[in-house]
């Protein structure tokens, strides 16, 4: 089971990875609507923006993910107006998933370091 959490997890990031993440392509991986929220306002905010995957773990039905999130402020971020300048973050992600999509996510980001790059702070 964990292998194909794995695989399903590393198929979810490549599909949105560095690419449009319209809501019909995240619906097909994310039963979570949290995460889909948070997914297009970051699409809206650094549109196109890339996960790269460092390491995964699997365990039951969770797979935690070491990435590097990479993209170009180019719409705002709530009160933020864009920037144009590029972040690049590490990223720490935990999906629980249940009946072929992710039902659960948390996450771990230095928000402070993001506002440093985007020249905000």
């Amino acid at each position: 089971m964990s292998q194909q959490l794995k695989d399903f997890i590393t198929e979810y990031l490549t599909a949105l990875s560095g690419k449009p993440k319209p809501p019909e392509v995240v619906e097909q991986y994310v039963a979570d609507q949290a995460l889909k929220d948070h997914i297009a306002f970051f699409e809206a905010a650094f549109p196109e923006y890339e996960l790269l995957i460092e390491d995964m773990l699997s365990e039951d039905d969770k797979v935690a993910v070491r990435v590097t999130f990479r993209g170009t402020n180019k719409g705002p971020i709530g009160e933020i107006p864009a920037t144009q300048k590029s972040a690049t973050l590490p990223v720490l992600l935990i999906y629980q998933v249940a009946n072929g999509k992710i039902v659960n996510h948390w996450m771990g980001v230095d928000q402070l370091d993001l506002m440093k790059q985007l020249g905000v702070m």
